[in-house]
């Protein structure tokens, strides 16, 4: 349950990061609303992973795989481009997250 936790978070933040962009100096609306319960969702769902995981792993995977995220989310709602260097450097992320996966003891398996 904690991973499906983490993902929910991860979720709630780059949908309420997103919204965040399209409400510039936080007028009252339907953007505005997706921020603040994104971010609650998200935080709830974050203060349930962190009950029983290790909160340097979580932090890596919600930061990593959420700047990954809200990356892909620009280009796609903000036709925000994504050059060579920021590509390589968001492979690099996605690298991280599978070493610290996939190798370190400090991760439940």
């Amino acid at each position: 349950m904690n991973y499906l936790y983490l993902a929910i978070a991860i979720v709630c933040e780059v949908i309420a990061t997103s919204a965040l962009k399209a409400t510039p100096g936080l007028r009252p609306g339907l953007p505005l609303l997706m921020v603040v319960c994104g971010y609650g969702a998200a935080f709830f769902f974050l203060s349930l992973t962190l009950r029983t995981m290790n909160i340097g792993v979580v932090y890596a995977l919600w930061s990593g795989l959420g700047i990954v995220l809200i990356s892909i989310a620009g280009a796609v709602f903000y036709r925000q481009t994504l050059d060579t260097a920021a590509l390589i450097g968001l492979g690099l992320i996605v690298a991280g997250v599978v070493v610290l996966n996939v190798f370190s003891k400090s991760v439940m398996h």
